[in-house]
């Protein structure tokens, strides 16, 4: 396998928790996103699935620099993102861009569309990294939207003036425009109608063929992820607890967690539908702040052991490709660090 155009290794993002009025004291910590790793390749869509709360958003956000980082590396082609500052950022962020999931706060109501297009392209051309002019840049504006299946006469109207389906539209050209090679798409359809998602689904997978684009593609439908993602990672509490192909997850669920997430989506066949059996969990979801020893997922699992609530599972792998942390696979790991590593 070719080397990896993404590695994120042991990333931590923690938001801290503060107490007081005229003084604020730390009094402690959101673990956000604790521990995580994977390798993403070149032409890959990798899926990102877990309930609300999990860390998905926030796990995309810190590659991009959004967020601080706590700790952990983000490698792209070998270069550790988080040791770049100014010029030396700007120029590798270029090629990593996100679509945001919220098309109608996303993008700025007192702009134009082909403004919005247009600022990537007018500051990667200040700063010296692109050298476009102001006619070449009209240019790629109405060639972004055609990309997107819009009218070029449409850039001089206001995002208030189009649909929610067209706004994402516009978020996406606006991604596009410095032609990246990874794309950071945050549950891109979830405000979106079914009829819709299914449009602006094509279109990503039209765009990954055309331009030979990477995706980490976060989503709360599993079907979806199921038909867009070569390969899936399931997130539960800021933690990777299975990644494998995508038929892989969908064939042979590992983790307690991801049987009960693939459990709970409806098949529309009554006769099958009646016959199978749901996996409820029982229990509160852990705080993120709350210090937990042994397996995060201790309080809801149905297959939980004793050794679960003393010891933090290992990330192993099961079969090619196909890891997970749970003891009902790793018992000889205890005791070992649990990272998702690869």
């Amino acid at each position: 396998m070719s080397e990896p155009l993404l590695s994120v290794r042991n990333l931590r993002v923690y938001f801290p928790i503060k107490k007081g009025i005229l003084i604020q004291k730390i009094v402690g910590y959101v673990r956000a996103v604790d521990n995580i790793s994977f390798d993403l390749y070149k032409g890959e869509i990798l899926g990102v699935a877990g309930e609300s709360g999990c860390g998905k958003t926030t796990m995309v956000r810190s590659i991009i620099r959004l967020v601080d980082v706590a700790q952990g590396e983000i490698l792209w082609n070998g270069v550790n993102l988080l040791t770049l500052e100014g010029q030396k950022l700007l120029e590798i962020r270029r090629h990593i861009q996100m679509i945001f999931q919220d098309p109608y706060s996303s993008l700025d109501p007192r702009m134009t569309v082909g403004t919005i297009i247009a600022e990537p392209l007018e500051i990667f051309s200040r700063r010296g990294i692109l050298s476009f002019n102001k006619t070449q840049i009209q240019e790629q504006v109405d060639e972004l939207l055609q990309t997107v299946k819009l009218s070029p006469h449409m850039k001089n109207r206001y995002p208030h003036e189009f649909s929610g389906g067209q706004r994402q539209r516009i978020g996406i050209a606006r991604a596009l425009a410095l032609r990246p090679q990874l794309l950071l798409a945050d549950e891109p359809v979830s405000a979106l109608d079914v009829s819709i998602q299914a449009q602006i689904i094509n279109l990503l997978r039209d765009l990954q063929r055309t331009f030979s684009l990477t995706f980490v593609f976060i989503a709360h439908d599993l079907a979806l992820v199921r038909y867009i993602a070569d390969r899936v990672i399931i997130m539960y509490l800021g933690h990777v607890v299975e990644q494998a192909a995508t038929e892989d997850i969908f064939a042979n669920p590992l983790h307690p967690y991801t049987k009960a997430l693939l459990s709970a989506i409806p098949i529309p066949d009554p006769n099958v539908e009646k016959k199978r059996k749901r996996i409820l969990l029982s229990g509160e979801v852990s705080l993120p702040s709350r210090e937990q020893k042994g397996c995060i997922f201790y309080d809801r699992c149905p297959s939980r052991m004793a050794i679960c609530k003393q010891h933090n599972p290992a990330f192993v792998s099961i079969s090619k490709g196909h890891k997970t942390a749970c003891f009902l696979y790793s018992k000889e790991e205890i005791g070992k660090d649990s990272s998702t590593g690869i």
